[in-house]
């Protein structure tokens, strides 16, 4: 849907693809479209920092930021639920085009570990210009729909804590610090929380239904 790595400075799961994280090339899409029926998101979701969310209610741009870290080991409570589930009801897709639950966690694990590094980048470096990620060819790469849902829950779970403690870690002038997408997106830590909480929350939606 929108951005989502694993730790150290650029993560393996997650390749310079030469791909913005709202499109994919044309090559891409077919490469992916031929693998798998998901049809490739090319929307912006910037927008959620400007309006509420119609689908899951969430108010992004009006989140504390200090409540961001909070929100997001909430999420991953929400996921392990999710990922108790009947393995095969997990991988059952309700559509066609449409992730499974399981593929929508692995796809959440791997947001969380994409804006760890993208949040240390920011701290550490000045406006750093964060490398492409094409998630619909991440999902079929990396075989999401046949991974462990047992295995994907500790390791949601995992990456969650750890990029909550790294925003629970930011305070004073360096929520001001920027980053940008190569796409021209460009967002400050504060902002940049407040997007990435959207995601898995959508998501959390996209499987339960619940609105927040």
């Amino acid at each position: 849907m929108t951005d989502s790595e694993r730790t150290s400075p650029e993560p393996a799961v997650v390749p310079d693809t030469g791909v913005t994280d709202t499109g994919v090339t044309a090559d891409t899409a077919a490469a992916t479209a031929a693998a798998d029926p998901i049809v490739p998101d090319t929307k912006d979701w910037t927008w959620v920092l400007e309006q509420p969310c119609a689908d899951c209610g969430l108010d992004a741009g009006a989140v504390v930021r200090e409540d961001v870290a909070g929100m997001v080991r909430a999420n991953a409570a929400g996921w392990t639920a999710v990922l108790g589930g009947d393995p095969e009801a997990l991988r059952r897709r309700p559509r066609p085009e449409v992730w499974s639950d399981l593929e929508y966690a692995c796809h959440v694990r791997d947001v969380f570990r994409l804006f760890r590094v993208r949040l240390d980048l920011m701290l550490d470096r000045d406006d750093p210009l964060f490398a492409n990620w094409d998630q619909d060819a991440t999902a079929v790469a990396e075989r999401y729909g046949e991974q462990r849902p047992d295995v994907v829950a500790v390791e949601l779970a995992e990456a969650a804590e750890a990029l909550a403690a790294a925003f629970e870690g930011v305070a004073g002038a360096r929520w001001a610090r920027t980053g940008s997408r190569s796409d021209g997106a460009r967002f400050t830590v504060e902002s940049f929380a407040r997007y990435l909480i959207h995601d898995p929350v959508h998501h959390l939606y996209d499987v339960t239904g619940e609105r927040v």
